[in-house]
C-alpha cells in the first residue's frame, strides 16, 4: 500500500495514464519486497480475473441499453482492459469503455472533454447525457458541462441510481 499508494503515488498516476505497464509495476513491487516476480504475476492476475460487480448492477445496466447508450469511463490500469473485462464479460453491459490507462488521460483532465467528445460522437446534447461516479468532482463537472450527474455515496449506491433510470 505505502509502496504505490503512498510515496510511490505518481507511479501509479504513470500507470493509469499508459507510462507504465502492469508488468512494470509488478517488477517494482517484486523487487520492493523481495518476492519473486512469477509469483507476484501470478497472484496479480488472479485477483483482477476475480473481480466481482452484482449481477444486479450488470442486468440494470443491460436493461438500460435499449433507451441509453452506456458508457463505462474509467480511470484504470491496462490490466482492467487485459483480465477484468474480459473475464467479467463487461463488453457484453456497455456500449463503449473507455480505459484512462489507453487515452492516455482521466475524464475529468482537460475540462472533461472526454465527456464532450462522447456526447458530440453520438450526436446528443450533453444535457441529455447522465453521470454515475464516485468522484464529486467528476461529477461537478459534468453538471458544469450541462449533464446530470449522479454522485455514489454510502447512502446512494450506483444500483439506487440505475433503478431511478429504469
Amino acid at each position: 500500500q505505502q509502496l504505490l499508494f503512498g510515496d510511490g503515488r505518481h507511479v501509479v498516476e504513470e500507470w493509469m495514464i499508459g507510462k507504465r505497464t502492469a508488468e512494470e509495476i509488478n517488477q517494482i513491487v517484486a523487487e520492493d519486497l523481495r518476492i519473486p516476480y512469477d509469483r507476484l504475476w501470478k497472484l496479480f492476475v488472479n485477483d483482477c480475473e476475480t473481480m466481482r460487480v452484482s449481477r444486479t448492477t450488470l442486468k440494470r445496466i443491460s436493461s438500460l441499453r435499449d433507451t441509453y447508450t452506456c458508457i463505462l469511463i474509467t480511470g484504470n490500469m491496462d490490466s482492467f482492459t487485459r483480465f477484468t473485462v474480459p473475464t467479467l464479460k463487461l463488453d457484453d453491459y456497455f456500449d463503449y469503455i473507455n480505459n484512462s490507462y489507453f487515452v492516455g488521460k482521466h475524464k475529468g483532465d482537460n475540462g472533461g472533454a472526454q465527456f464532450i467528445e462522447y456526447a458530440n460522437a453520438l450526436n446528443v446534447p450533453i444535457e441529455s447525457c447522465v453521470l454515475i461516479d464516485d468522484s464529486v468532482k467528476n461529477c461537478d463537472l459534468f453538471e458544469k458541462l450541462g449533464g446530470t450527474a449522479y454522485h455514489i455515496s454510502p447512502g446512494h449506491d450506483v444500483d439506487a441510481y440505475l433503478a431511478e433510470l429504469s
